[in-house]
Protein backbone atom coordinates (compact mmCIF):
# COMPACT_ATOMS: atom_id res chain seq x y z
CA UNK A 1 0.00 0.00 0.00
CA UNK A 2 1.40 3.38 -0.98
CA UNK A 3 1.44 6.52 1.12
CA UNK A 4 2.54 10.08 0.67
CA UNK A 5 6.12 10.61 1.78
CA UNK A 6 8.54 13.43 1.08
CA UNK A 7 12.11 13.44 -0.17
CA UNK A 8 14.36 16.30 0.91
CA UNK A 9 16.63 17.88 -1.69
CA UNK A 10 19.37 17.19 -2.32
CA UNK A 11 18.65 13.48 -2.06
CA UNK A 12 22.41 12.86 -2.34
CA UNK A 13 24.19 15.69 -0.50
CA UNK A 14 27.83 16.29 -1.24
CA UNK A 15 30.00 15.19 -4.14
CA UNK A 16 27.46 13.06 -6.05
CA UNK A 17 27.48 14.61 -9.54
CA UNK A 18 26.12 13.48 -12.92
CA UNK A 19 23.39 11.20 -11.53
CA UNK A 20 21.91 8.36 -13.57
CA UNK A 21 18.98 6.33 -12.30
CA UNK A 22 17.12 3.18 -13.34
CA UNK A 23 14.07 1.39 -11.96
CA UNK A 24 13.83 -2.39 -11.64
CA UNK A 25 10.41 -3.32 -10.30
CA UNK A 26 10.11 -1.58 -6.95
CA UNK A 27 13.84 -0.93 -6.64
CA UNK A 28 15.76 2.15 -7.77
CA UNK A 29 19.49 2.33 -8.48
CA UNK A 30 21.52 5.51 -8.71
CA UNK A 31 25.05 5.89 -10.05
CA UNK A 32 27.34 8.94 -9.89
CA UNK A 33 30.65 10.00 -11.41
CA UNK A 34 33.82 9.93 -9.29
CA UNK A 35 36.58 11.37 -11.54
CA UNK A 36 40.07 10.56 -10.13
CA UNK A 37 38.80 8.87 -6.97
CA UNK A 38 38.92 5.12 -6.41
CA UNK A 39 36.78 3.04 -6.24
CA UNK A 40 34.78 4.39 -9.13
CA UNK A 41 31.08 5.04 -9.68
CA UNK A 42 29.12 4.65 -6.45
CA UNK A 43 25.92 2.57 -6.60
CA UNK A 44 23.03 3.57 -4.33
CA UNK A 45 19.77 1.65 -3.82
CA UNK A 46 16.34 2.76 -2.64
CA UNK A 47 12.76 1.54 -2.55
CA UNK A 48 11.12 4.92 -1.90
CA UNK A 49 13.44 7.52 -3.52
CA UNK A 50 13.83 9.07 -0.05
CA UNK A 51 16.08 6.66 1.85
CA UNK A 52 19.20 5.33 0.17
CA UNK A 53 21.88 2.76 0.96
CA UNK A 54 25.19 2.34 -0.80
CA UNK A 55 25.44 -1.21 -2.09
CA UNK A 56 28.85 -0.94 -3.67
CA UNK A 57 30.94 0.69 -6.35
CA UNK A 58 30.93 -0.35 -9.99
CA UNK A 59 34.70 -0.23 -10.42
CA UNK A 60 36.29 -1.58 -7.24
CA UNK A 61 39.26 -3.44 -8.76
CA UNK A 62 42.35 -1.64 -10.00
CA UNK A 63 42.24 -3.72 -13.18
CA UNK A 64 38.89 -2.09 -14.03
CA UNK A 65 39.97 1.48 -13.42
CA UNK A 66 43.37 2.79 -14.52
CA UNK A 67 43.78 6.31 -13.12
CA UNK A 68 47.53 6.89 -13.29
CA UNK A 69 48.26 10.53 -14.07
CA UNK A 70 44.61 11.56 -13.95
CA UNK A 71 44.03 15.10 -12.80
CA UNK A 72 41.53 15.49 -9.96
CA UNK A 73 38.76 16.29 -12.47
CA UNK A 74 39.76 13.72 -15.08
CA UNK A 75 39.25 9.97 -14.85
CA UNK A 76 35.59 8.95 -14.82
CA UNK A 77 33.04 11.33 -16.30
CA UNK A 78 29.26 10.86 -16.35
CA UNK A 79 27.96 7.25 -16.16
CA UNK A 80 24.62 5.78 -17.18
CA UNK A 81 23.07 2.79 -15.39
CA UNK A 82 20.47 0.62 -17.15
CA UNK A 83 18.83 -2.80 -16.70
CA UNK A 84 17.70 -5.15 -19.46
CA UNK A 85 16.75 -8.84 -19.47
CA UNK A 86 18.35 -9.69 -16.13
CA UNK A 87 21.57 -7.75 -16.68
CA UNK A 88 22.71 -4.41 -15.28
CA UNK A 89 24.75 -2.20 -17.61
CA UNK A 90 26.89 0.80 -16.72
CA UNK A 91 28.43 2.80 -19.52
CA UNK A 92 30.92 5.56 -18.81
CA UNK A 93 34.00 7.42 -20.06
CA UNK A 94 37.48 7.19 -18.60
CA UNK A 95 38.82 10.35 -20.20
CA UNK A 96 42.37 9.59 -19.04
CA UNK A 97 42.67 5.94 -20.07
CA UNK A 98 40.68 4.05 -22.68
CA UNK A 99 37.67 6.22 -23.43
CA UNK A 100 34.11 4.88 -23.47
CA UNK A 101 33.38 1.46 -21.99
CA UNK A 102 30.60 -0.84 -20.75
CA UNK A 103 30.61 -3.04 -17.66
CA UNK A 104 27.90 -5.53 -16.72
CA UNK A 105 26.64 -7.42 -13.67
CA UNK A 106 23.74 -9.71 -12.84
CA UNK A 107 23.47 -8.04 -9.41
CA UNK A 108 23.87 -4.30 -8.82
CA UNK A 109 26.04 -5.12 -5.80
CA UNK A 110 28.53 -6.68 -8.21
CA UNK A 111 30.87 -8.11 -9.06
CA UNK A 112 30.97 -6.06 -12.23
CA UNK A 113 32.83 -7.22 -15.32
CA UNK A 114 36.08 -5.88 -16.64
CA UNK A 115 35.50 -2.90 -18.97
CA UNK A 116 34.54 -3.55 -22.57
CA UNK A 117 35.99 -0.58 -24.44
CA UNK A 118 34.06 0.75 -27.43
CA UNK A 119 36.88 1.82 -29.72
CA UNK A 120 34.53 3.31 -32.30
CA UNK A 121 32.78 5.53 -29.75
CA UNK A 122 34.44 8.92 -29.47
CA UNK A 123 33.45 11.74 -27.16
CA UNK A 124 31.97 11.58 -23.66
CA UNK A 125 28.75 11.09 -21.67
CA UNK A 126 27.51 7.85 -23.24
CA UNK A 127 24.16 6.22 -22.56
CA UNK A 128 22.42 3.01 -23.65
CA UNK A 129 18.87 2.52 -24.88
CA UNK A 130 17.20 -0.88 -25.36
CA UNK A 131 14.37 -0.73 -27.90
CA UNK A 132 11.29 -2.93 -27.99
CA UNK A 133 12.83 -5.14 -30.70
CA UNK A 134 15.83 -5.94 -28.50
CA UNK A 135 18.26 -3.68 -30.33
CA UNK A 136 20.64 -1.69 -28.18
CA UNK A 137 21.65 1.84 -29.12
CA UNK A 138 24.52 4.04 -28.02
CA UNK A 139 23.97 7.76 -27.63
CA UNK A 140 26.77 10.13 -26.78
CA UNK A 141 28.24 13.50 -27.56
CA UNK A 142 31.35 14.48 -29.49
CA UNK A 143 33.03 17.45 -31.09
CA UNK A 144 31.40 18.89 -34.22
CA UNK A 145 32.37 16.29 -36.85
CA UNK A 146 32.24 18.86 -39.65
CA UNK A 147 35.81 20.06 -39.48
CA UNK A 148 35.97 20.25 -35.70
CA UNK A 149 34.53 22.62 -33.16
CA UNK A 150 33.92 26.16 -34.41
CA UNK A 151 33.85 27.39 -30.81
CA UNK A 152 34.40 25.95 -27.33
CA UNK A 153 31.51 23.58 -26.62
CA UNK A 154 30.48 23.11 -30.27
CA UNK A 155 29.47 19.48 -29.87
CA UNK A 156 26.91 17.13 -31.42
CA UNK A 157 24.81 14.27 -30.05
CA UNK A 158 25.08 11.07 -32.06
CA UNK A 159 23.49 7.62 -32.11
CA UNK A 160 24.80 4.21 -33.16
CA UNK A 161 23.67 0.63 -32.74
CA UNK A 162 25.67 -1.48 -30.27
CA UNK A 163 26.81 -5.07 -30.77
CA UNK A 164 26.72 -6.45 -27.23
CA UNK A 165 28.31 -9.75 -28.24
CA UNK A 166 31.43 -8.23 -29.75
CA UNK A 167 31.35 -5.04 -27.68
CA UNK A 168 31.52 -2.56 -30.50
CA UNK A 169 29.40 -0.08 -32.41
CA UNK A 170 28.00 -1.35 -35.67
CA UNK A 171 26.69 0.39 -38.73
CA UNK A 172 26.67 4.14 -39.07
CA UNK A 173 27.21 6.73 -36.39
CA UNK A 174 24.63 9.41 -37.05
CA UNK A 175 24.69 12.92 -35.65
CA UNK A 176 21.08 13.69 -34.74
CA UNK A 177 21.09 16.85 -32.62
CA UNK A 178 23.37 19.74 -31.73
CA UNK A 179 21.36 21.37 -28.99
CA UNK A 180 18.06 23.11 -28.48
CA UNK A 181 19.34 26.68 -28.71
CA UNK A 182 21.14 28.11 -31.70
CA UNK A 183 24.86 28.31 -31.04
CA UNK A 184 24.52 26.47 -27.74
CA UNK A 185 27.49 25.03 -25.90
CA UNK A 186 28.03 21.54 -24.50
CA UNK A 187 24.95 19.54 -25.46
CA UNK A 188 25.89 16.57 -23.27
CA UNK A 189 24.63 13.86 -20.94
CA UNK A 190 22.05 12.61 -23.49
CA UNK A 191 19.58 9.80 -22.76
CA UNK A 192 16.96 8.18 -25.01
CA UNK A 193 13.48 7.25 -23.75
CA UNK A 194 10.49 5.83 -25.59
CA UNK A 195 7.06 7.10 -24.56
CA UNK A 196 3.84 8.33 -26.18
CA UNK A 197 4.90 6.82 -29.50
CA UNK A 198 8.02 9.01 -29.62
CA UNK A 199 11.72 8.62 -29.05
CA UNK A 200 12.87 11.40 -26.71
CA UNK A 201 16.40 12.67 -26.27
CA UNK A 202 16.85 14.50 -23.00
CA UNK A 203 20.19 16.20 -22.49
CA UNK A 204 22.08 18.91 -20.66
CA UNK A 205 23.06 22.16 -22.31
CA UNK A 206 25.03 25.28 -21.46
CA UNK A 207 27.92 23.66 -19.59
CA UNK A 208 27.85 22.39 -16.02
CA UNK A 209 27.86 25.88 -14.52
CA UNK A 210 25.70 29.04 -14.41
CA UNK A 211 24.03 28.36 -17.81
CA UNK A 212 23.28 24.68 -17.15
CA UNK A 213 19.86 23.39 -18.20
CA UNK A 214 17.79 20.35 -19.19
CA UNK A 215 16.56 20.22 -22.79
CA UNK A 216 14.47 17.69 -24.70
CA UNK A 217 13.63 16.80 -28.29
CA UNK A 218 11.66 13.98 -29.92
CA UNK A 219 11.16 11.97 -33.10
CA UNK A 220 8.90 9.20 -34.36
CA UNK A 221 12.02 7.34 -35.52
CA UNK A 222 15.12 6.69 -33.47
CA UNK A 223 17.37 8.04 -36.22
CA UNK A 224 15.40 11.28 -36.41
CA UNK A 225 14.69 13.89 -37.47
CA UNK A 226 14.35 15.26 -33.94
CA UNK A 227 12.27 18.31 -33.08
CA UNK A 228 12.90 20.35 -29.97
CA UNK A 229 10.33 21.18 -27.35
CA UNK A 230 9.21 24.76 -28.06
CA UNK A 231 9.24 25.33 -24.29
CA UNK A 232 12.92 24.38 -23.86
CA UNK A 233 14.60 24.43 -21.43
CA UNK A 234 12.29 22.20 -19.44
CA UNK A 235 14.35 22.85 -16.30
CA UNK A 236 16.97 25.44 -15.41
CA UNK A 237 17.84 27.91 -12.66
CA UNK A 238 20.02 30.14 -14.81
CA UNK A 239 17.38 32.90 -14.83
CA UNK A 240 17.06 33.11 -11.03
CA UNK A 241 20.10 35.26 -10.30
CA UNK A 242 23.56 34.71 -8.90
CA UNK A 243 22.41 34.50 -5.29
CA UNK A 244 19.65 31.92 -5.66
CA UNK A 245 20.40 29.08 -3.18
CA UNK A 246 20.29 26.29 -5.80
CA UNK A 247 22.19 26.76 -9.06
CA UNK A 248 23.78 24.96 -12.03
CA UNK A 249 20.74 22.69 -12.51
CA UNK A 250 21.04 20.13 -15.32
CA UNK A 251 22.08 16.64 -16.42
CA UNK A 252 18.76 14.85 -15.93
CA UNK A 253 17.69 11.21 -16.04
CA UNK A 254 14.15 9.88 -15.54
CA UNK A 255 12.21 6.94 -14.11
CA UNK A 256 8.59 5.86 -13.73
CA UNK A 257 7.34 4.28 -10.50
CA UNK A 258 4.90 1.34 -10.39
CA UNK A 259 2.23 3.88 -9.36
CA UNK A 260 2.68 5.74 -12.63
CA UNK A 261 4.51 8.75 -11.21
CA UNK A 262 7.46 10.18 -13.14
CA UNK A 263 10.60 11.56 -11.52
CA UNK A 264 13.79 13.17 -12.73
CA UNK A 265 17.18 13.16 -11.05
CA UNK A 266 19.62 15.93 -11.88
CA UNK A 267 22.65 17.71 -10.53
CA UNK A 268 22.73 21.12 -8.88
CA UNK A 269 24.86 23.02 -6.37
CA UNK A 270 24.19 24.86 -3.10
CA UNK A 271 26.70 27.72 -2.92
CA UNK A 272 27.37 29.92 0.09
CA UNK A 273 28.01 33.56 -0.81
CA UNK A 274 28.47 32.33 -4.40
CA UNK A 275 31.12 29.74 -3.42
CA UNK A 276 30.48 26.02 -3.97
CA UNK A 277 32.64 23.77 -1.78
CA UNK A 278 30.63 20.53 -1.80
CA UNK A 279 30.51 20.24 -5.57
CA UNK A 280 27.57 19.08 -7.63
CA UNK A 281 24.90 17.14 -5.76
CA UNK A 282 21.97 14.92 -6.75
CA UNK A 283 18.47 16.41 -6.65
CA UNK A 284 15.01 15.02 -7.43
CA UNK A 285 11.91 16.49 -9.11
CA UNK A 286 8.51 15.20 -10.14
CA UNK A 287 7.18 15.77 -13.63
CA UNK A 288 4.06 15.12 -15.67
CA UNK A 289 3.34 14.81 -19.38
CA UNK A 290 1.40 17.55 -21.18
CA UNK A 291 0.96 17.58 -24.96
CA UNK A 292 3.40 14.66 -24.96
CA UNK A 293 6.18 16.77 -23.44
CA UNK A 294 7.46 16.63 -19.84
CA UNK A 295 6.57 19.47 -17.47
CA UNK A 296 8.83 19.54 -14.41
CA UNK A 297 7.22 20.55 -11.10
CA UNK A 298 4.11 21.96 -12.80
CA UNK A 299 3.05 25.32 -11.42
CA UNK A 300 6.49 25.84 -9.91
CA UNK A 301 8.95 25.18 -12.73
CA UNK A 302 12.06 24.87 -10.59
CA UNK A 303 13.49 22.59 -7.92
CA UNK A 304 11.78 22.44 -4.54
CA UNK A 305 13.12 21.54 -1.10
CA UNK A 306 10.52 18.79 -0.63
CA UNK A 307 9.31 16.29 -3.22
CA UNK A 308 6.05 14.42 -2.60
CA UNK A 309 6.19 10.73 -3.51
CA UNK A 310 3.36 8.19 -3.59
CA UNK A 311 5.34 5.19 -2.33
CA UNK A 312 5.51 3.29 0.97
CA UNK A 313 8.26 4.53 3.27
CA UNK A 314 11.28 2.25 3.49
CA UNK A 315 14.02 1.94 6.10
CA UNK A 316 17.18 0.23 4.81
CA UNK A 317 18.40 -0.27 8.39
CA UNK A 318 15.33 -2.34 9.30
CA UNK A 319 14.52 -4.10 6.03
CA UNK A 320 15.88 -7.68 6.27
CA UNK A 321 16.04 -7.89 2.47
CA UNK A 322 18.26 -4.81 2.13
CA UNK A 323 21.97 -4.87 1.40
CA UNK A 324 24.10 -6.61 4.03
CA UNK A 325 27.19 -4.46 4.37
CA UNK A 326 30.28 -6.62 4.76
CA UNK A 327 31.98 -3.99 6.94
CA UNK A 328 29.19 -3.38 9.45
CA UNK A 329 29.28 0.34 8.57
CA UNK A 330 26.44 0.80 6.09
CA UNK A 331 26.46 4.11 4.22
CA UNK A 332 22.87 5.36 4.31
CA UNK A 333 21.40 8.70 3.24
CA UNK A 334 19.83 10.41 5.20
CA UNK A 335 21.94 9.43 8.21
CA UNK A 336 25.31 11.07 7.77
CA UNK A 337 26.98 11.28 11.21
CA UNK A 338 29.85 8.80 11.21
CA UNK A 339 32.13 7.42 13.90
CA UNK A 340 34.71 5.01 12.57
CA UNK A 341 36.48 3.08 15.33
CA UNK A 342 39.11 1.42 13.19
CA UNK A 343 40.19 -1.19 15.75
CA UNK A 344 36.79 -2.84 15.40
CA UNK A 345 36.79 -2.79 11.58
CA UNK A 346 37.99 -5.57 9.31
CA UNK A 347 37.32 -3.69 6.07
CA UNK A 348 36.69 -0.11 5.05
CA UNK A 349 33.18 0.75 3.93
CA UNK A 350 32.10 1.38 0.35
CA UNK A 351 31.87 5.12 1.01
CA UNK A 352 35.64 5.58 1.46
CA UNK A 353 37.50 7.23 -1.41
CA UNK A 354 41.17 6.98 -2.36
CA UNK A 355 43.06 8.98 -4.93
CA UNK A 356 43.85 7.04 -8.09
CA UNK A 357 45.41 3.56 -7.96
CA UNK A 358 46.91 3.26 -4.52
CA UNK A 359 49.59 0.64 -3.66
CA UNK A 360 48.52 -2.52 -1.84
CA UNK A 361 50.60 -1.67 1.22
CA UNK A 362 49.09 1.81 1.72
CA UNK A 363 47.01 0.75 4.71
CA UNK A 364 46.01 -2.18 6.89
CA UNK A 365 43.36 -2.85 9.51
CA UNK A 366 44.98 -5.06 12.15
CA UNK A 367 42.70 -4.89 15.19
CA UNK A 368 44.60 -1.94 16.65
CA UNK A 369 43.41 0.67 14.19
CA UNK A 370 43.93 1.90 10.66
CA UNK A 371 47.65 1.72 9.96
CA UNK A 372 48.27 4.28 7.22
CA UNK A 373 51.65 4.27 5.54
CA UNK A 374 53.56 7.54 5.30
CA UNK A 375 53.80 7.37 1.52
CA UNK A 376 56.39 9.07 -0.63
CA UNK A 377 53.75 11.19 -2.41
CA UNK A 378 52.58 14.37 -0.71
CA UNK A 379 49.14 15.90 -1.07
CA UNK A 380 50.19 18.00 -4.09
CA UNK A 381 51.23 15.01 -6.16
CA UNK A 382 49.11 13.89 -9.10
CA UNK A 383 49.68 10.37 -7.84
CA UNK A 384 48.41 8.27 -4.93
CA UNK A 385 49.10 10.01 -1.63
CA UNK A 386 48.12 8.08 1.50
CA UNK A 387 44.73 9.73 1.83
CA UNK A 388 41.49 7.94 2.73
CA UNK A 389 38.41 10.15 2.70
CA UNK A 390 34.65 10.54 2.71
CA UNK A 391 32.52 13.23 1.09
CA UNK A 392 31.73 16.53 2.77
CA UNK A 393 27.91 16.61 2.94
CA UNK A 394 27.11 19.67 5.05
CA UNK A 395 27.99 23.35 5.16
CA UNK A 396 28.45 23.00 8.92
CA UNK A 397 30.26 19.96 10.33
CA UNK A 398 33.09 18.79 12.56
CA UNK A 399 35.49 16.01 11.64
CA UNK A 400 38.04 14.55 14.04
CA UNK A 401 40.89 12.07 13.90
CA UNK A 402 42.86 10.43 16.69
CA UNK A 403 46.27 8.99 15.85
CA UNK A 404 49.70 8.15 17.23
CA UNK A 405 52.16 10.82 16.14
CA UNK A 406 55.08 9.30 18.06
CA UNK A 407 56.06 7.09 15.11
CA UNK A 408 56.64 10.01 12.75
CA UNK A 409 60.23 10.54 11.68
CA UNK A 410 61.76 13.90 10.74
CA UNK A 411 59.87 15.46 7.83
CA UNK A 412 56.96 13.01 8.01
CA UNK A 413 53.42 14.24 8.57
CA UNK A 414 49.97 12.89 9.43
CA UNK A 415 46.53 14.28 10.18
CA UNK A 416 43.30 15.39 8.52
CA UNK A 417 42.87 16.96 5.08
CA UNK A 418 39.85 18.84 3.73
CA UNK A 419 40.46 18.34 0.02
CA UNK A 420 39.05 20.21 -2.96
CA UNK A 421 41.98 19.09 -5.10
CA UNK A 422 45.73 18.64 -4.86
CA UNK A 423 46.36 22.39 -5.12
CA UNK A 424 43.50 23.66 -2.96
CA UNK A 425 43.09 22.03 0.45
CA UNK A 426 43.23 22.55 4.20
CA UNK A 427 45.46 20.36 6.39
CA UNK A 428 45.51 19.75 10.12
CA UNK A 429 48.76 17.84 10.35
CA UNK A 430 51.49 16.95 12.79
CA UNK A 431 55.02 17.35 11.47
CA UNK A 432 58.32 17.59 13.39
CA UNK A 433 56.63 17.85 16.77
CA UNK A 434 54.14 20.53 15.80
CA UNK A 435 50.48 20.39 14.87
CA UNK A 436 49.86 22.90 12.10
CA UNK A 437 46.83 24.37 10.40
CA UNK A 438 47.88 24.79 6.77
CA UNK A 439 45.80 26.31 3.99
CA UNK A 440 47.01 25.47 0.48
CA UNK A 441 45.91 27.82 -2.30
CA UNK A 442 47.10 27.32 -5.86
CA UNK A 443 49.75 24.94 -4.56
CA UNK A 444 51.18 27.38 -2.00
CA UNK A 445 51.04 26.63 1.74
CA UNK A 446 50.08 29.21 4.35
CA UNK A 447 50.51 28.22 8.00
CA UNK A 448 47.57 29.68 9.93
CA UNK A 449 48.63 28.46 13.36
CA UNK A 450 50.55 25.77 15.23
CA UNK A 451 51.12 24.16 18.61
CA UNK A 452 53.41 21.51 20.06
CA UNK A 453 52.09 17.96 19.62
CA UNK A 454 53.37 14.49 20.41
CA UNK A 455 52.16 11.03 21.33
CA UNK A 456 48.47 10.39 20.81
CA UNK A 457 47.01 13.43 19.06
CA UNK A 458 43.40 14.44 18.45
CA UNK A 459 42.78 16.93 15.66
CA UNK A 460 39.49 18.46 14.56
CA UNK A 461 38.48 20.41 11.46
CA UNK A 462 35.43 22.54 12.25
CA UNK A 463 33.63 23.92 9.19
CA UNK A 464 31.11 26.71 9.75
CA UNK A 465 30.01 27.70 6.27
CA UNK A 466 33.07 29.22 4.64
CA UNK A 467 34.91 29.74 7.93
CA UNK A 468 37.01 26.84 9.18
CA UNK A 469 39.10 26.32 12.26
CA UNK A 470 41.45 23.58 13.44
CA UNK A 471 41.65 22.32 17.01
CA UNK A 472 44.56 20.18 18.19
CA UNK A 473 44.30 18.54 21.61
CA UNK A 474 41.87 21.23 22.70
CA UNK A 475 43.88 24.19 21.42
CA UNK A 476 42.40 26.42 18.71
CA UNK A 477 44.98 26.95 15.97
CA UNK A 478 43.09 29.68 14.16
CA UNK A 479 40.42 30.36 11.59
CA UNK A 480 40.59 30.63 7.81
CA UNK A 481 38.18 31.08 4.94
CA UNK A 482 37.77 28.06 2.70
CA UNK A 483 36.16 30.03 -0.13
CA UNK A 484 39.19 29.10 -2.22
CA UNK A 485 38.29 25.43 -1.74
CA UNK A 486 35.37 26.05 -4.10
CA UNK A 487 34.63 25.20 -7.70
CA UNK A 488 34.49 28.90 -8.51
CA UNK A 489 38.12 29.41 -7.43
CA UNK A 490 39.78 25.99 -7.73
CA UNK A 491 37.93 24.98 -10.91
CA UNK A 492 37.16 21.41 -11.86
CA UNK A 493 34.15 19.15 -11.36
CA UNK A 494 34.57 17.67 -7.88
CA UNK A 495 33.49 18.58 -4.36
CA UNK A 496 35.38 18.59 -1.08
CA UNK A 497 36.22 15.38 0.73
CA UNK A 498 37.73 15.03 4.18
CA UNK A 499 39.95 12.22 5.37
CA UNK A 500 43.02 10.92 7.13
CA UNK A 501 46.45 11.43 5.63
CA UNK A 502 50.09 10.46 6.12
CA UNK A 503 53.15 11.35 4.07
CA UNK A 504 56.92 11.04 4.09
CA UNK A 505 56.92 14.11 1.83
CA UNK A 506 59.11 12.88 -0.99
CA UNK A 507 61.08 10.21 0.84
CA UNK A 508 60.79 6.45 1.03
CA UNK A 509 59.55 5.34 4.43
CA UNK A 510 58.38 2.28 6.31
CA UNK A 511 56.40 4.33 8.86
CA UNK A 512 52.79 3.36 9.52
CA UNK A 513 50.67 5.84 11.49
CA UNK A 514 47.96 4.24 13.60
CA UNK A 515 44.61 6.05 13.36
CA UNK A 516 42.21 4.75 16.00
CA UNK A 517 39.18 6.90 15.28
CA UNK A 518 37.78 9.15 12.53
CA UNK A 519 34.47 10.98 12.92
CA UNK A 520 32.18 13.23 10.90
CA UNK A 521 29.29 15.04 12.59
CA UNK A 522 26.90 17.58 11.12
CA UNK A 523 26.61 20.73 13.25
Amino acid sequence: MSEHIFATNPIMPGFYPDPSICAVGEDYYLCNSTFAYFPGLSVMHSKDLVHWEQIGNVLDRHSQLPLEGADHSQGLFAPTIRYYNGVFYVICTNVTHGGNFIVTATSPEGPWSEPHYLKEADGIDPSLFFDDDGKCYYIGTHENPDGGAKYNGDWYIYIAEVDLENWCLKGEKKDVWNGALKGCIWPEGPHIYKENGYYYIMHAEGGTGPEHSVMICRSKEIWGPYVGNPKNPILTHRHLGKDYPIKYVGHGDIIKTPNGEWFMTMLAVRPLNRYTTMGRETFLAKFIWEDEWPVVNPGVGMLTEKVEIDLPAWDPEKDPTSYTCRTGHKNTIPGTDKDYKFAAMKELGDEFLFLRNYPDDMYKLDGEGLKLKAGKDDIKAVASPSYISIRQQHHHFTSTATFDASVLKAGESAGLVLMQNNLYNLRAEVIDGECKMILMQDGKDEVIGSTAASGTVNVSVVVDGLETKVICDGKDLGTASVANLSTEVAGGFVGCCIGVYASANGKDSDTYVNFTEFTYKAD
